[in-house]
């Protein structure tokens, strides 16, 4: 479980660095948590996953997670963290001075996947260089196995974990959180991931739309969108295109491209942070924690819808309604 101390805000700072502010505390298993205790304490994990070993390790503490272990091949990386009930791999993402993650976000054929269908190019080879160390760090790994990323982290965890499925070791795949993550593959690839994934996408999201539908690209797992005021909410196309609207608008009056700001970590922990905040006043109010169906949609079919629908070839190049 998580610690009744939400409100509490623990600070790891480097000199010179922007403070990194810890929100969870683990105190149990992953499994006895609520799904939006899940979905928080997996997007500090995916923010913590930028930061170095030090400041790292220092954050897991807060966290509950004393064992950590860094992974780096060639600029491609990934953290594996464990206590005593789970083990967790949370893949870094996009590092704009680090060419070798440019390099990877720029490459959008798609090739063979190692599993099925057909997957980013960029994105495979980031988890080529990287899986045979994580493979290696799962042997005889008994404990319940999560992964989570942001950007390009939740692109690479998507395809480690799908890997798992073809490995000869027994590393006992649980669930897969996304925050911002691209479309990674095609339609059989997604088809053949089944780990249950949730997907969160915040409004305006540029990395969220990309690579394009007409590429072949689709989604996998299910969407947790975040709607331009921070709410959790499930809206048709229609109304996430109105959605979507208004909150480039108002972005506009403040100066800030939407699309971008969207992007960052930080805005999608605030957002669940509040989700949670609001759910533990319902619980202490009487009510029941929800399940992650009431938050979370199947995308597949708003993809489809989209691609059948006469919509202008512009929107449609970027995958503007279908993320």
């Amino acid at each position: 479980m998580l610690e009744d101390a939400i409100g509490a805000v623990d600070t790891v700072q480097d000199p010179g660095e922007v403070p990194l502010h810890i929100h969870s505390r683990l105190t149990g298993p992953i499994r006895d948590l609520t799904f939006l205790e899940k979905s928080l304490l997996f997007a500090e994990l995916a923010m913590i996953a930028y930061n170095d070993e030090d400041e790292t390790r220092r954050a897991c503490q807060i966290l509950g997670f004393p064992d950590v272990s860094f992974y780096d091949r060639d600029g491609s990386q990934a953290y594996r963290f464990r206590n005593q009930f789970d083990c967790v791999i949370a893949c870094r993402g996009t590092e704009p001075n680090e060419w070798n993650d440019v390099r990877a976000d720029a490459n959008a054929a798609a090739v063979l996947a190692e599993t099925a269908g057909k997957v980013h190019r960029g994105f495979k080879q980031e988890v080529d260089d990287l899986w045979p160390m994580l493979e290696t760090a799962l042997i005889n790994n008994d404990q319940p196995l999560w992964f989570c990323g942001h950007s390009l982290g939740g692109a690479m965890a998507t395809i480690c974990s799908g890997r798992c499925f073809l490995s000869h070791i027994d590393s006992n795949p649980e669930q897969l959180f996304t925050y911002g993550s691209p479309r990674v593959g095609d339609r059989r690839y997604i088809n053949f991931v089944s780990l249950d994934h949730f997907r969160f996408v915040n409004n305006n999201d540029i990395v969220t739309r990309v690579p394009p539908i007409l590429m072949g690209y689709r989604h996998c797992g299910r969407e947790v969108y975040l709607n331009r005021d921070g709410k959790i909410r499930k809206l048709g196309m229609i109304a996430r295109r109105r959605d979507r609207w208004k909150g480039f608008l108002r972005g506009l009056t403040r100066w800030k491209i939407d699309h971008f700001a969207d992007h960052s970590i930080h805005n999608y922990i605030d957002a669940i942070l509040a989700a949670v905040q609001e759910e533990r006043a319902e619980v202490q109010s009487g009510s029941s924690a929800k399940d992650a169906t009431h938050y979370a949609d199947d995308v597949s079919s708003r993809e489809d819808e989209l691609r059948q629908q006469s919509a202008p070839a512009s929107e449609a190049a970027t995958g503007q309604a279908g993320d």
